[in-house]
């Protein structure tokens, strides 16, 4: 579960692949679960394939209020066009919000519309990480991954998410391999490896694998944005 005292703002970066949104949604929805005001800002416009406000209905019967385009949810969903309105819960101090951000270094360029709130000391800029995806396969890409969106944007990363997987091939082997490629990340930019996605099925093996790693912290999440990659 994402720890109380954490950052108010959460932008979440990752490279296309890396499970980026579906990580933003099981985040907004654990924070509303621990009675926290919760938003989630959808504002990956840039060759979005899953995106989290077609989650909206779900979001919102959990009190989570979704902001997105500037026409709404079904109608030209596809336009970047984001609502002013977003400025709303990075302005409220008693909301916890996420932000679902464009991926790669050019799809996280419309966070500079945003820098007067993200570059404070109340916002965290997580990446997600997938080692299984070719551009951040290893340290090296990943780092240059990294760089890219930190150039692009002035803000700088300050930590990881390891959320390696294959889809349905998904194994707890891939997200050990994913926690030592970005532990040696976290080592190199002094920014911490904060979590280790799992998916419920996984969590008993993946216990097990990890059980002599002391700061091995797993965040479970479960597949809505493709709840049933498990089973093909």
């Amino acid at each position: 579960m994402p720890a109380l005292n954490e950052k108010r703002i959460r932008v979440i970066v990752g490279h296309y692949g890396s499970g980026k949104t579906e990580f933003s949604v099981n985040y907004a929805l654990q924070l509303a679960e621990q009675g926290q005001k919760t938003a989630l800002a959808d504002l990956d416009i840039a060759n979005p394939y899953f995106r989290s406000r077609e989650r909206q209905q779900l979001l919102e019967g959990k009190g989570i209020k979704v902001y997105s385009n500037t026409f709404g949810y079904d109608i030209t969903a596809d336009l970047p066009a984001i609502t002013a309105k977003i400025k709303a819960p990075l302005e409220d101090a008693s909301c916890q919000t996420v932000v679902d951000a464009g991926g790669d270094d050019l799809g996280a360029r419309i966070l500079i519309q945003f820098d007067k709130y993200l570059k404070g000391t109340d916002c965290d800029l997580l990446c997600v990480v997938n080692v299984n995806r070719p551009e951040t396969s290893t340290v090296e890409g990943a780092l240059g991954h990294i760089k890219r969106i930190e150039s692009e944007t002035n803000l700088k990363v300050t930590g990881l998410i390891n959320n390696t997987h294959k889809l349905m091939e998904t194994s707890a082997e891939d997200m050990v391999k994913g926690y030592y490629i970005c532990k040696e990340l976290s080592s190199i930019l002094h920014i911490p490896l904060k979590y280790n996605c799992c998916v419920e099925g996984l969590m008993g093996d993946l216990k097990a694998k990890t059980s002599g790693i002391q700061d091995f912290k797993i965040f479970p999440i479960k597949l809505y944005m493709r709840d049933n990659w498990l089973d093909r």
